[in-house]
């Protein structure tokens, strides 16, 4: 036998109510384990069927069965084993109790038909089908007087038959009773119709309820005049209750006990049948994740119970119910709330609430959360969007900060709505080739020619035209879809730049791509940037990755490991936006840093012409041969005397920034560079390469080759502001 037939012998063999003998138990059980075992639902439903033709029909053997199962199967898997068996087993136990009640029915009914004297010509066989029936059976007459029951149905009910016999049929009736069932009874009486088959449950004189397959025939005299009612009923309180477990399991988070998303979604249906108006608060934990992660999964599964108390008892009126969505979101539904206002006053008891300290084992924490608010007329809107609606509302909620909560507002949330639906359409986008790349020039400040390009990603939307990287770029990164972005490009421009260096071979040009944070920190993105280059046959000193501050810099605050193998194959690094963050310098020597990029409002306080005194031939510029060394730089210091006008707050800093770089063997690069005097400043500052609308627009890669093969100035060729 296999383990688990042997655990299911051990469990109801003991009990003494199974009918077969050892051998023949051991057989079947063996074979049923080997059913179950494949976890099909069809196979489980066939076993529970099988139980019943063995005549294995007592309550404890279905029981046990259905706890062993749950113990040996547990999770979800235990739980559609056992939902299928006890499925099996309640309709193979239906079928046989038909077949009994027909052939109880048909006896009772040719008893009549063959003596022609109905019940009382055959006292003594109704009598012996009474007492050996195993199913309870009473018969009443038309007025609802109950004249006789079996022992069965008096043990069932806890009466004695001679107490039931004093009762009448009405007094058997139950809260539970389906709404119809007595419009069913009336029916019989009146003789329109002969028999009714329901599930029904009947009050015990202990107070208790019994839960039975009611069938209830009806019995003519030889004018078919109805005569006798006859009803016969089986015992299913145990499947009842196994029924109500599944369905409370179903409808139910298993950690809070709260209603489900499931459920939640079902009482919303009802509010919106019944009510006038509806509120809903939808509520998501801030930095939960950082619980688990620091302290575990039991301590966020405590913490996860311990709001749902609280917002248990933030729904204290009947017209509130709280429930789990998933993860750390929640929600409290309110029936006709009084307007806006007093959903204002719920979202603020729930702050208050779920931000008290929480004692958590030995673990004092604290937590908030983000709410978004929602209150409509039904007649406005449906369950779905009124979901919609708060979800949007309590990202917003979220972007503004946090431990706060936000009502809805139907523009922000359509411009919300307009976010998500472009961020979902990304990944597709890419699939498609959407996302082009555009290259705008790097220009050597001494000469003006072009020493490198930018590459810059553009969205070509069938539908809303070509959008900027600002318009996409935040939603990629909140979606994750930037690292396989950032790849798409890196790609495309190590192609191009290959394809211009072996057009182009006494002129190469570097190509500069940015990198975000995401990327940067994936394990795997020096491998990739390794197998791009080789693809594409970029040699690596022809390519430049662009980082932010906070993107070198590894999550503890150490520097990214990846940068000096990067840089150690020949590649370059850049970062972006200097002096925007930290600008902490103390990276720049101990980290393989090349270019700074200087951020563009340094440059934009550069915009004043310079004197005529200035005007002399620039200075000697920086090393801006992609393939010579960034180590020397010949800049002097800045002549103070060399400028007849005082020098700005941002001309000295950019000198300083200059002056730094160049001592360290880096060269510096200008953004958003827009007008003569801005060059001409920088230049006499001694800053290397600029960028900005003074020398081009981004342009498509057919615009740069032109410039590649002109002696000329770039900016001749390009399109000047």
């Amino acid at each position: 036998m296999t383990g688990f037939a042997r655990l299911w012998l051990e469990r109801i063999a003991h009990e003494g109510f199974v009918p077969l003998d050892g051998a023949d138990l051991e057989a079947l059980l063996d074979r049923l384990a080997g059913q179950l075992a494949g976890g099909d639902p069809a196979a489980a439903r066939e076993a529970g069927a099988a139980l019943v033709a063995a005549h294995l029909t007592d309550p404890a053997v279905l029981a046990e069965t259905i706890t062993l199962i749950g113990t040996v199967y547990p999770g979800s898997e235990g739980t559609r084993i056992q939902a299928a068996l006890a499925a099996g087993y309640a309709q193979a136990l239906r079928e046989a109790t038909m077949a009994e009640q027909e052939r109880l029915s048909r006896a009772v009914l040719d008893a009549h038909a063959g003596v022609e004297r109905a019940l009382r010509d055959s006292e003594s066989r109704l009598r012996g089908i009474f007492h050996n029936a195993a199913i309870g059976i009473g018969v009443s007459t038309m007025d609802g007087r109950i004249v006789r029951v079996n022992q069965a149905f008096a043990d069932l009910l806890g009466y004695t038959p001679d107490e039931m016999c004093t009762m009448i049929v009405p007094q058997l009736a139950h809260p539970s009773d389906p709404p119809g069932m007595w419009q069913l009874y009336e029916e019989m009486i009146r003789g329109e119709r002969d028999h009714v088959r329901l599930e029904k449950a009947y009050p015990r004189k202990d107070g208790g309820a019994l839960w039975t397959d009611l069938t209830s025939s009806l019995i003519r005299d030889e004018h078919g005049v109805p005569e006798l009612m006859i009803a016969m009923v089986q015992d299913i309180t145990d499947r009842r209750r196994l029924k109500e477990s599944l369905q409370h399991q179903a409808t139910h988070d298993p950690l809070t006990g709260l209603p489900n998303r499931t459920m939640i979604a079902a009482h919303l249906e009802q509010i919106f049948e019944s009510a006038e108006r509806v509120g809903l608060c939808y509520l998501d934990l801030d930095g939960f994740k950082r619980v688990n992660d620091t302290l575990g999964h039991q301590i966020g599964d405590a913490l996860l119970a311990a709001v749902a108390e609280r917002l248990t008892a933030c729904a204290d009126e009947p017209c509130r119910i709280a429930g789990r969505m998933s993860g750390d979101e929640f929600v409290l539904a309110v029936r006709d709330p009084a307007g806006p206002s007093a959903m204002r006053t719920l979202a603020e008891q729930v702050l208050t609430e779920l931000t008290r300290p929480y004692e958590i084992g030995r673990h004092r924490l604290r937590v908030s959360a983000s709410i978004g608010v929602v209150a409509s007329d039904v007649r406005d809107t449906s369950p779905a969007e009124l979901m919609k609606a708060a979800d949007l509302t309590l990202y917003t909620a979220k972007s503004e900060g946090r431990a706060r909560y936000v009502m809805y507002d139907a523009d922000r949330n359509a411009r919300q709505a307009a976010r998500y639906a472009l961020a979902a359409a990304m990944p597709d986008a890419l699939d498609r080739d959407e996302f082009t790349v555009v290259y705008q020039p790097l220009v050597s400040l001494a000469d003006e020619r072009v020493r490198g390009v930018e590459a810059l990603v553009r969205w070509r939307h069938p539908v809303l035209g070509e959008l900027s990287p600002d318009a996409f770029i935040p939603l990629a990164e909140e979606t994750g879809v930037i690292v396989a972005l950032g790849r798409h490009v890196l790609r495309r421009a190590c192609a191009q730049a290959a394809e211009w260096s072996r057009q182009v071979p006494d002129a190469p040009i570097f190509v500069s791509v940015n990198v975000t944070v995401a990327q940067a920190r994936e394990p795997a993105f020096p491998a990739e940037v390794a197998k791009i280059l080789a693809d594409t046959g970029l040699d690596p000193r022809l390519l430049v990755l662009e980082l932010t501050e906070s993107a070198i810099m590894d999550t503890d605050g150490a520097p990214l490991g990846a940068l000096d193998g990067l840089a150690a194959s020949g590649i370059r690094i850049a970062i972006d936006d200097f002096g925007t963050g930290y600008s902490n310098l103390a990276y720049l020597r101990r980290l393989p840093i090349h270019i700074l990029k200087l951020a563009g409002p340094f440059v934009d306080g550069l915009r004043k012409p310079l004197p005529s005194a200035s005007t002399n031939p620039a200075r000697p510029a920086g090393p801006l041969d992609p393939l010579a060394s960034a180590a020397a730089n010949p800049h002097g210091p800045l002549d103070p005397a060399a400028s007849c006008s005082p020098v700005s707050v941002d001309e000295q800093i950019v000198e300083t920034i200059v002056r730094l770089a160049h001592a360290l063997g880096i060269t510096v690069t200008a953004e958003a560079v827009e007008t003569r005097p801005q060059a001409d400043r920088l230049r006499h500052l001694g800053c290397d390469t600029g960028q900005g609308y003074l020398f081009s627009r981004p342009v498509p890669p057919a615009a740069i080759l032109p410039l590649l093969q002109s002696s000329g100035p770039a900016y001749a060729g390009l399109t000047p502001r």
